[in-house]
C-alpha cells in the first residue's frame, strides 16, 4: 500500500520557514535536504512567512535587486540619451540665432 502522508505541527512548519528565510540555498535544495516536497514548503513560506527573519542575501532578493538595477540602468541610459538629443537642438538653435542675427546689408 502506499506510503503514510506526514504530518507536521505548527511550530516544526513555522521553525522551517525561518530556517529557508536564513539560507542562500534555494527551496528546492532545502526540500531535498529535508526530504518534504518543495510544494509543501512553498506553501509554508506562503503562510508562515516573517519579513524580518529574511536574510539580506536571499537569492529572492538578490534577484529583485538585480532587476530594479536593470531597470534604473535603462531609465538612466535614456535619460542621457534625451539629454544627449536636447544639446544637439540647443547648438542647432544657437547656431540658427548667431545667423539670423547678423545684421543685413
Amino acid at each position: 500500500m502506499g506510503e503514510q502522508r506526514q504530518r507536521y505541527n505548527d511550530e516544526f512548519k513555522q521553525q522551517t520557514v525561518r530556517f529557508i528565510q536564513e539560507q542562500t540555498k534555494t527551496v528546492a535544495e532545502i526540500a531535498e535536504e529535508l526530504n518534504i516536497p518543495a510544494g509543501t514548503l512553498h506553501q509554508w513560506v506562503a503562510k508562515y512567512r516573517q519579513f524580518e527573519s529574511e536574510s539580506l542575501a536571499s537569492p529572492e532578493k538578490i534577484r529583485q535587486l538585480e532587476q530594479l538595477l536593470k531597470e534604473k540602468e535603462r531609465e538612466l541610459a535614456e535619460k542621457d540619451r534625451r539629454i544627449t538629443e536636447a544639446e544637439e537642438e540647443l547648438a542647432i538653435v544657437k547656431k540658427a540665432v548667431h545667423i539670423f542675427s547678423r545684421p543685413r546689408n
